[in-house]
């Protein structure tokens, strides 16, 4: 086929040539028909071409009389009675509005997926059941995260105590090594004075000694005191940190509900899978009306179908799928201008593609002329193209 679209030109007067499209040409001079190699290659290419605009041929008169039966249509439709157009404008109506509910529907955005829908379908039974569960436990987590959040106020501030009394019993054993000292110290010096400088110091023993024991006698009661309320603290202590224990074990079964309930119903909470279901149940609803509208859509497309082909429409579905052209006129006007721009076209491919069936066949026969010679293999090859 490269070749053709040098060899071959069209011969004697033109029988028609597409707007836009240049004519093809033929260059015979350059072949040397002698040659058996460039003669085949030339009638080869000429037969292709024959053959190939015969197929287009084929292909377009279907197109065409697909065409043209619609315009056959359009003119049996509008040449109905009033009465029989009437009941077909009637059909059409109510096929027209369900058509139209169906395309709001299709085209309503936020719709539930399928795949969410058809889930929330299969636990239909048991999504009211699992909002209160979650509402539950949402309501009982936040209890117990509040408990364990006032134990551990309660904990830090006892720990904090227990370390202030452990301080002051330090304090208290340091004060009373001081004061032992202290006490030592001034015995020592009071002999010191009584042996060494044969001084009265009986008052000063006394004063001593009892200073030292009222001294040791309130550090100890104080002491007393503060291990006693260490002891109070370190109970307290032990008692919240088993109700910490408490706490946490039905915090940890509480967060294990909730997060295999938000598996379940593959919801993040009880708000969310309230909202689901919720938009479940307008989607439930719109389904049915949508079930029920296709139901009736598919009854009244068999009725206009029907009522279409009682008289003689050769493509009754075209009117089916198009029930709003039966009753706009102005879309009737379109439709009629689009088919016959449609036909024109299709002519032209075909007046287009005849004539260069017909230039290539005289092409052929003129070959035959010239060249008698090689008239019986050209024609040989000429009957194979048509028996193939």
């Amino acid at each position: 086929m490269g070749l053709w679209s040098r060899l071959l030109r069209r011969r004697g007067k033109k029988e028609y040539e597409e707007p836009g499209r240049e004519s093809v040409t033929n260059a015979r001079d350059e072949v040397d028909f002698s040659d058996a190699e460039q003669r085949r290659q030339y009638v080869t290419d000429c037969l292709e071409q024959a053959a190939d605009a015969s197929r287009q041929i084929n292909r377009l008169e279907g197109e065409y009389a697909k065409v043209t039966s619609l315009l056959t249509d359009m003119e049996e439709i509008e040449a109905l009675p009033g009465e029989e157009r009437e009941a077909l404008n009637g059909l059409a109506r109510r096929l027209s509005a369900l058509c139209h509910e169906r395309d709001r529907y299709r085209e309503k955005k936020n719709r539930m997926r399928d795949s969410d829908f058809y889930r929330m379908r299969q636990q239909e039974e048991q999504v009211q059941e699992g909002i209160e569960k979650l509402k539950e436990c949402e309501s009982y987590g936040e209890l117990v995260k509040q408990d364990m959040q006032r134990l551990d106020r309660e904990r830090n501030a006892y720990t904090f105590r227990r370390g202030e009394l452990e301080d002051m019993l330090n304090n208290f054993r340091g004060m009373a090594v001081i004061f032992l000292a202290a006490l030592a110290a001034c015995l020592v010096m009071l002999l010191t004075l009584q042996f060494g400088f044969h001084m009265k110091t009986q008052a000063g023993y006394i004063i001593s000694v009892t200073a030292a024991t009222v001294a040791i006698a309130v550090l100890w009661a104080k002491y007393t005191d503060a291990q006693r309320e260490k002891g109070r603290v370190e109970r307290a202590l032990n008692r919240l940190i088993l109700l910490q224990n408490k706490v946490k074990i039905r915090y940890v079964n509480n967060s294990n509900l909730q997060e295999y309930l938000h598996m379940k119903y593959n919801a993040e909470n009880a708000a969310s899978l309230e909202k689901a279901w919720k938009k479940y149940q307008e989607e439930k609803e719109e389904r049915k009306e949508y079930a029920e509208a296709e139901a009736k859509l598919a009854y009244y497309q068999g009725q206009l179908r029907t009522k279409i082909s009682n008289y003689h429409i050769l493509d009754p579905d075209r009117w089916v799928n198009r029930p709003d052209a039966l009753l706009d006129p102005r879309e009737m006007v379109e439709i009629r201008h689009d088919l016959i721009l449609q036909r024109q076209a299709l002519r032209r491919q075909m007046d287009y593609n005849g004539a260069l069936a017909e230039d290539s066949r005289r092409e052929i026969m003129d070959i035959v002329k010239k060249y008698p010679a090689y008239a019986a293999e050209i024609l040989s090859m000429a009957q194979r193209y048509e028996d193939g």
